[in-house]
């Protein structure tokens, strides 16, 4: 892989993670349009490298959240922020359940599947258009909605399902306050991303052997600067009310996509 290549990858991952396109679909349908000649051991190792640092962006933006929290947490009381840190817990654990027992199987779901990344996309512009048409309200999370937020994080395993649009638009759509919804979403995943990579790691699933550090570099960097900047931007749209140009959006690649895999 060029350095060009990681530096685009790095770039469309660092934007979809945070805004609701799905990072893994278009990872995906960027990899089959440059024509990545990579092994799958060494496409896998770039992506999880990129997710790392967009998740390395999730945590400086949200820094002072993520610190009352695990103040919180070593003060051993139930306050406000035990129970949210609680909530947060109960969240990631139908995706990590998912990914434990089912690992072998999703991995085969991110080899140029395009066609299924395609299908994906047009379900998450349904989420994002009906979220987009929610009330506001001002109600938090609860512990029950926690739990269904967990699961369509768990749903959004599926390259083409956006995690955050996901989650954001269950979130509205049960009621959750817009910005709230868009803090949980976006601090529910920095846990699961970290432990998927221990794991990996600790299994030797993932290859940590890489012929040309420097593209891989790039990509990191990439992901990361365009990972703060979409972050914040992604905030301000889900207050403004602005899922459903996000809808089209996916509407119009997950149709262009299915056109292309089945007439190309």
């Amino acid at each position: 892989m060029t350095w060009f290549e990681a530096l685009i990858l790095g770039i469309i991952q660092g934007l979809t993670e945070f805004l609701p396109v799905s990072s893994s679909g278009h990872l995906e349908l960027a990899k089959a349009m440059l024509g990545d000649q990579s092994i799958p051991e060494e496409s896998m190792l770039l992506t999880v490298i990129l997710h790392a640092a967009t998740a390395l962006s999730t945590i400086v933006i949200f820094r002072k959240d993520i610190l009352q929290l695990l103040k919180g947490l070593f003060q051993f009381k139930w306050n406000e922020e035990t129970q949210f840190s609680s909530k947060i817990v109960l969240s990631m654990i139908p995706a990590a359940v998912i990914g434990v027992l089912f690992d072998d199987i999703l991995e085969t779901l991110f080899e140029k599947q395009v066609l299924l990344v395609g299908a994906m996309l047009g379900i998450t512009g349904l989420l994002l258009f009906l979220a987009d048409r929610a009330k506001q309200t001002e109600k938090q999370v609860s512990f029950v909605a926690a739990i269904i937020i967990g699961i369509a994080q768990a749903i959004a395993i599926l390259p083409g399902i956006s995690r955050s649009g996901a989650t954001i638009s269950t979130s509205v759509l049960l009621g959750v306050d817009k910005d709230k919804a868009a803090r949980f979403s976006f601090l529910m995943v920095v846990p699961l991303i970290l432990g998927k990579m221990a794991k990996d790691i600790l299994d030797g699933a993932l290859s940590t052997e890489i012929a040309n550090p420097a593209p891989v570099a790039i990509g990191f960097i990439a992901a990361f600067v365009t990972g703060l900047i979409a972050c914040q931007w992604m905030i301000a749209l889900v207050k403004k009310s602005k899922l459903k140009y996000f809808a089209f959006y996916c509407f119009v690649v997950g149709l262009g996509t299915i056109i292309y895999t089945v007439f190309a």
